[in-house]
């Protein structure tokens, strides 16, 4: 071949040529290879080198490192994926934790007050009634969450006599059936209260609430249930007290209708706005400290 000249392959020789192993067992050199500008390597040679000067990648080679590039893009999405799937779980795990704990000891706000520290007005005449099973077990508790108010259903008695009569149902036989009853409070017909059990001790009034509720009987003077005013205003001042002691508010004031239905007091059963009113009254109260004032 003349210097400077480039000796080309006529095709079908190229053909030939290109389909021949790059090294074969027993072959003591290397043959040429030759391809066109612009053609690519064919049969076995195709992937094996890569003529010098040349930039294309093979196939085989370009869907390898494709392959491998979308194996470690995959690995990295899994460890993400891994990595978030860990951090939501702890959060959940500890949003639970938490959520669990304040339902199960958080929301019991009377489990924060000391019951034995609550403190009762000193217009509160304090006369327990004797331990026994029928008015007073003498079962402790630790929680009081609601205040339930009454009415004795006897009009015209006053609360000494209320009071007289719990402490009487000590007297019956303790191997008969007997009756049951007494109230924590008994609120006069002349604004006089009666404190007939600790508050720190359960009273028969409110079944089946009795575990967790303190209970105050208000006297009236006629059938209608209705508190003159005496009455009514020691009752609102007595339960502002018991609500600021045991921080709750005039919300967990209610009826001993809402506890089991019962026509009592009867009437604020008959009279919702009177018994909304009554509520009002309670919380401003609470706001004035109006019951550090004598009866």
């Amino acid at each position: 071949m003349e210097e400077g000249k480039r000796h080309t392959f006529p095709e079908e020789e190229y053909e030939e040529i290109s389909q021949v192993p790059l090294e074969e067992e027993g072959a003591g050199e290397r043959r040429p290879r030759s391809r066109r500008k612009g053609s690519r390597p064919t049969g076995r040679t195709a992937g094996r080198a890569r003529p010098k000067g040349t930039s294309y990648a093979p196939e085989e080679l370009h869907g390898a490192k494709e392959k491998k590039r979308e194996e470690h893009r995959r690995g990295q999405q899994g460890g993400r994926g891994s990595l978030l799937a860990v951090v939501l779980a702890l959060i959940l795990g500890a949003g639970c934790g938490l959520g669990g704990g304040y339902w199960m000891w958080g929301y019991e706000r009377a489990n924060t007050v000391d019951l034995k520290a609550v403190e009762v007005p000193k217009w509160v005449k304090q006369e327990f009634i004797r331990k026994n099973i029928f008015s007073r077990p003498d079962v402790s508790r630790r929680e009081v969450s609601n205040i339930v108010i009454h009415y004795v259903a006897n009009p015209g008695s006053t609360a000494a006599q209320n009071r007289a009569y719990f402490d009487s149902l000590a007297d019956q036989d303790p191997g008969g059936a007997g009756a049951s009853a007494s109230a924590h409070f008994v609120v006069g017909l002349e604004g006089e209260v009666i404190q007939c059990i600790p508050v720190t001790e359960i009273a028969y009034a409110n079944a089946p609430r009795n575990n967790d509720t303190i209970s105050i009987e208000t006297c009236h003077p006629d059938e209608s249930g209705k508190f003159n005013e005496a009455t009514y205003d020691s009752l609102v001042k007595l339960t502002a007290c018991l609500c600021r002691e045991l921080k709750l508010t005039s919300k967990d004031v209610i009826r001993h209708y809402d506890v089991n239905e019962k026509n009592c007091p009867k009437y604020y059963v008959e009279h919702e706005d009177a018994w909304e009113q009554f509520k009002k009254d309670v919380d401003k109260a609470i706001k004035v400290r109006s019951w550090e004032q004598g009866a």
